[in-house]
């Protein structure tokens, strides 16, 4: 089992940099022990010109076999069915990936204590293998490396027996890569596609192979065209494993397109905080809490649009949809949140593995931010973001706005959120505090009104305006809900939507201060 990886330079930068990057001297042929066999790294080349280094991986069969007994979720099915002859000498798979992994630790980490520098620079590459096992052809190779910034993926096909060229070509390939990428990116390419290639693993594949992955494709894996294939293959098709897999690299490319960290994005509302708030709700409005009349609120303003497809965006931890599936009235329920621990949450909230079929097909769970247009929520009766954007900052409230009201387009839009005039009737909330820590800002019912109207009047909506819970006469109802109508929406709809009495519509103009 052979790799070689070559590099090229000049006096001023020689290619013999190349040993610094893999920790390993090319004037030495060093030799490691690894779980299946030893590695051997040698140069067969080292000059300022052009540097070579060759990493030769001597399988033990007698070792594999035994750490490999009985045929377990990812066992390698040549090393069961053939234990003593096979290819696992010979042909490039998760054995290489290891090897590759132990030798060369620190390269893949990107660093290098004699010279720093040298990881972040990307250098003219080139990458052999002889024989490489590729399960999906010359096809599927080309579409694995070509997006990562490779210059040439050259394939060779290796025919079964040169004496019989009727049986035509093997499934193994001669692999050149050539590109300017940097030795870290290369080589943590290799760990991750090598085995998916082989479509096979000669180990158990466990829980933390899914943060082997993860490691492995940062900054490149979540935006691969063929990652859904990458991690399935990666983990075997261990359905739980990829599913968590394919959760956290959604979150890491919706992170990457908000510029910010994933675990900023992932922000559950604890429910700790979230019991408090409703237990001081509830000791100001008498024994139902205030998020019960909430919920209320939005069903009857539902009920009242004629709605049966409806959105909860920002679903949380699934409190809403719950409800709207309790009610045969609303035919299809989408949940929608950015935060993979809260829909997690939802799912075990609606038992949604143990939900008949009929009900089921009813609700679907989708990871999403709404900063961005998605295709997905284009469609429905009404959308309901209930006590969301106040956790939002407020330079990305226009992105929601067109996400919302400019993209999806439902026909009805319910809109909650806290007045912080109310703030003063809870005596357990210090002077100046927000109801919840994770909230960014709580508006005045003067702002409110002037934010939703120009909302409305920007995107060809009505809106009226509800009180949500005991109104007080001076500092107004704890929440305060707006009710959009789209202005083509039919005649009948746009009625139900202002027919409370205690609805008052306003659309404000673009140069009121909120």
């Amino acid at each position: 089992m052979f790799l070689t990886i070559s590099t090229t330079g000049s006096p001023e930068k020689p290619a013999t940099d190349l040993g610094f990057l893999l920790h390993k001297h090319p004037g030495k042929t060093q030799a490691f022990a690894t779980s299946h066999g030893t590695a051997h790294v040698f140069y067969p080349e080292a000059s300022d010109r052009k540097c070579t280094a060759a990493l030769l991986l001597e399988v033990d069969p007698v070792a594999l076999v035994r750490r490999g007994q009985g045929k377990g979720r990812g066992a390698a099915p040549d090393a069961t069915l053939a234990q003593y002859v096979n290819d696992r000498p010979y042909a490039a798979s998760s054995l290489l990936a290891v090897a590759l992994s132990a030798v060369f630790r620190t390269a893949l980490k990107g660093q290098c204590a004699a010279r720093p520098e040298l990881p972040g620079q990307p250098r003219p590459l080139r990458v052999e293998i002889p024989v490489l096992p590729a399960r999906g052809g010359a096809g599927l190779v080309r579409r694995l490396f070509a997006p990562l910034g490779w210059d040439r993926v050259e394939t060779t096909p290796i025919v079964l027996d040169e004496r019989f060229p009727d049986w035509g070509d093997s499934r193994y390939l001669g692999l050149v890569l050539e590109g300017e990428l940097r030795l870290e990116d290369a080589l943590r390419q290799l760990y991750v596609l090598l085995p998916v290639l082989d479509d096979s693993k000669h180990y158990w594949i466990a829980p933390d192979e899914v943060d082997k992955l993860l490691r492995a494709g940062d900054g490149w894996l979540a935006a691969h065209p063929e990652h859904a294939l990458i991690t399935s293959r990666y983990l075997a098709r261990h359905k739980r494993l990829t599913e968590r897999a394919m959760e956290r690299l959604e979150l890491a490319r919706l992170a990457e397109a908000d510029g910010s960290e994933a675990e900023e994005l992932d922000n559950a509302v604890d429910g700790t905080a979230a019991g408090q708030d409703d237990a001081a709700d509830a000791a100001r409005e008498g024994s139902v809490p205030l998020a019960v009349r909430r919920r209320d609120a939005v069903l009857d303003a539902l009920h009242e649009a004629g709605a049966a497809r409806v959105l909860d965006l920002g679903c949380g931890e699934g409190r809403l949809v719950q409800a709207l599936l309790k009610d045969t009235a609303f035919t299809e329920i989408v949940g929608v949140d950015v935060s993979m621990r809260a829909l997690t949450t939802a799912s075990r909230r609606l038992r949604l593995e143990r939900m008949g079929e009929r009900q089921s097909s009813r609700v679907r769970l989708l990871q999403g931010s709404l900063a961005y247009t998605d295709k997905r929520l284009a469609g429905y009766d009404a959308a309901v973001l209930s006590e969301v954007i106040e956790h939002l900052d407020l330079p990305r409230l226009p992105a929601l706005e067109y996400a919302v009201f400019g993209s999806a387009r439902p026909r009805t839009v319910l809109v909650t959120t806290p007045n912080v005039e109310y703030n003063v009737r809870w005596e357990s909330l210090p002077a100046g505090h927000v109801r919840h820590r994770d909230h960014r800002f709580e508006w005045t019912r003067e702002e409110f009104r002037a934010w939703a109207g120009r909302v409305a009047a920007r995107h060809g909506y009505a809106v009226a305006y509800r009180p949500v819970g005991d109104e007080d006469p001076e500092v107004g109802p704890p929440t305060q809900m707006a009710v959009f109508t789209r202005a083509d929406a039919p005649a009948e709809s746009a009625e139900t939507a202002q027919s409370a009495e205690t609805a008052t519509t306003a659309t404000p103009k673009e140069g009121e201060a909120a």
